[in-house]
């Protein structure tokens, strides 16, 4: 659990299920990101519910029984906010809103209050503002039935709080016009991509707080923000980075995450631009993570989505120096050894054998393997670059350490 340090935080209960689909280990693990998540929007999370369920109860997601649980505690604990896991329909977020008589958001609009928040230049916040009006436009009429209980905090940012008092016709009209403002700004950052030159790019691609942005910050000697919240990056950041006298280009991008709303996903594809056109991606794995294989794929899917699955891609292990074995007892002969009892060099051999030598493993707040890191995308470089470039093969000699 998150530890409580701010008085200020709004408090909030977690509602899950266990489903077929959704067993009783992955809801625990769900939860877990849906607490950071809170956390990172900032609200405290003071209880969990789950049920188990062959699958969401259509009307109001848990079971009446369970529903009347969590109203009591919400009731006899002062609780302001009631958080699901899953995106709720408009439907089960009415029926669920008068049921429980506090503000109700799901997963889907958790993740949209911390883009709002974070969100720093305007085409940030205009890609924001569509996915969250595009997720407002089938909720309307639930939020005029109890518009009174909502009095701001998490989920209320961005246009949430400008534009609920609006019929289905303004926001569409509004989705529209944004759309359409994206469209113009595309087209200056495709100019602004093109003016950049034929210099090779290097794409930093991951699941969220994985260490990108620290990993920028000290291959870039930059200051690009990094912080231990989920999404602390939202806008993409592109530096010139030299390693020995190699020039490239390398941009630090949103993090993805489970579940991502479709929305996001949608709105945000033209960030994902840097993804698209880059030469080269560097794929950052927390592997302090128990579930980092998931993220792994996560990711992969993404990218598959954008098309860019197919692109040269060196998978860098970070947090190396955070990794510890979870779960082992040596004591325990009944306990049956699985992956998340491997050992850091189990799992470098485990990813050796998958990618041979396109798998690194560093510590980028503590500086370790850099080398080894900074050699093996020197040398990628520097093979794009002379296959675009033949007669500058001679200005890029093979990375020196000692430089």
């Amino acid at each position: 659990m998150i530890e409580k340090k701010d008085v200020a935080l709004e408090k909030a209960v977690l509602i899950g299920v266990v489903t077929k689909e959704q067993n009783e280990e992955k809801s625990k693990e769900y939860l877990d990101e849906l607490e950071f998540l809170t956390f990172t929007a900032g609200g405290y999370a003071v209880k969990r519910f789950t049920q188990k369920m062959d699958m969401p109860n259509p009307k109001t997601f848990i079971g009446t029984g369970k529903m009347e649980d969590v109203r009591q505690y919400i009731q006899e604990h002062n609780i302001s906010t009631a958080i699901f896991d899953d995106e709720l329909s408009a439907a089960q977020e009415r029926n669920i809103s008068k049921i429980l008589e506090v503000k109700v958001l799901d997963r889907t609009n958790l993740i949209l209050d911390i883009f709002a928040q974070r969100a720093q230049t305007s085409y940030a916040r205009t890609q924001v503002e569509l996915a969250q009006c595009e997720y407002l436009l089938p909720r309307l009429r639930g939020m005029w039935t109890h518009l009174e209980r909502q009095k701001g905090g998490i989920g209320m940012r961005g246009p949430g709080e400008t534009e609920i008092e609006t019929d289905r016709r303004i926001v569409r009209d509004k989705i529209a016009l944004l759309k359409s403002r994206i469209k113009t700004i595309d087209k200056q950052m495709a100019i602004q991509r093109g003016n950049r030159g034929k210099m090779v790019r290097v794409a930093l691609v991951g699941y969220t707080n994985v260490g990108k942005s620290t990993l920028m910050n000290v291959i870039s000697k930059s200051e690009v923000f990094a912080e231990n919240k989920l999404f602390a990056t939202l806008d993409t950041t592109v530096r010139k980075v030299v390693i020995q006298n190699l020039p490239f280009l390398l941009s630090d991008t949103v993090g993805f995450i489970r579940k991502l709303p479709t929305q996001l996903v949608d709105s945000f594809k033209s960030t994902l631009d840097e993804v698209r056109e880059a030469d080269l991606l560097l794929h950052v794995v927390d592997i302090s993570h128990p579930n980092f294989e998931e993220h792994i794929a996560s990711v992969e899917k993404v990218l598959g989505e954008i098309k860019s699955g197919d692109k040269p891609t060196i998978m860098v292990f970070n947090k190396i120096d955070a990794y510890h074995q979870e779960h082992v007892d040596d004591d325990d002969l009944e306990t049956e050894r699985t992956e998340r009892h491997y050992s850091l060099d189990e799992w470098k051999s485990t990813w050796m054998s998958k990618v041979g030598d396109n798998a690194l493993f560093i510590s980028a707040l503590n500086k370790q393997n850099l080398e080894d890191f900074k050699k093996r995308v020197y040398d990628e470089v520097r093979k794009i670059h002379v296959t675009r470039f033949p007669y500058n093969a001679f200005l890029y000699p093979d990375y020196d350490a000692e430089e």
